[in-house]
């Protein structure tokens, strides 16, 4: 990638571009797949969760909005989702009691039951507390759902239905994992 602070155009046409590449790469048959799986889990009263750090936190959370709000109101049929990363208290009490590690699967005990869906969120796919929470939720029957890279990284291979993008660069990466997300919203939203 051309990183020509002296030409700003060329940047943003070179990074646009290379977007375009990898958007164009995408799998969208995955993505029917993990559409199908959240109308079943809506239609059953199951539960959909999402987690992330970082960007990925911010992608879950926006998620959650999209889903709770944008495809469920008006409509005859309603999701049920949380966010694991919105409860700053919760997180940072895990976090400080118990470790790192635990903030994301120990929500899930409270909450995930067999055929609930978790969405899990990493650009390295190799988050330890979000691999924990696959685990976990492995373990219980969920389903399991990961936005992740195709280019490395455990999640990939955890999780039932991987939404992999062919990228390492983070930008990249969250730019694709924001679209997917809305391709998973809208698919309710502007079903009529």
């Amino acid at each position: 990638m051309v990183n020509d602070l002296a030409a700003p155009q060329g940047y943003v046409r070179t990074y646009l571009d290379n977007l375009t590449e990898v958007i164009q790469k995408l799998d969208a048959a995955a993505l029917e797949r993990v559409i199908d799986c959240l109308r079943t889990a809506r239609d059953q009263d199951k539960t959909l969760f999402s987690c992330g750090n970082g960007g990925s936190a911010s992608i879950a959370s926006e998620m959650v909005v999209d889903i709770v709000k944008g495809a469920s109101y008006g409509k005859q049929k309603r999701f049920r989702m949380l966010g694991l990363s919105d409860s700053i208290a919760t997180i940072t009490a895990y976090a400080n009691d118990v470790d790192y590690e635990s903030v994301f699967v120990e929500q899930l005990k409270n909450w995930a039951s067999a055929g609930d869906v978790l969405i899990a969120i990493s650009g390295s796919g190799n988050s330890p507390n979000v691999l924990r929470a696959v685990e976990y939720a492995n373990e219980v029957g969920c389903i399991t759902v990961g936005c992740t890279t195709s280019e490395s990284g455990k999640l990939r291979d955890l999780v039932r239905l991987p939404l992999l993008v062919p990228s390492g660069h983070m930008g990249h990466l969250e730019d694709c994992f924001y679209m997917m997300t809305h391709i998973l919203c809208y698919a309710f939203i502007e079903d009529h």
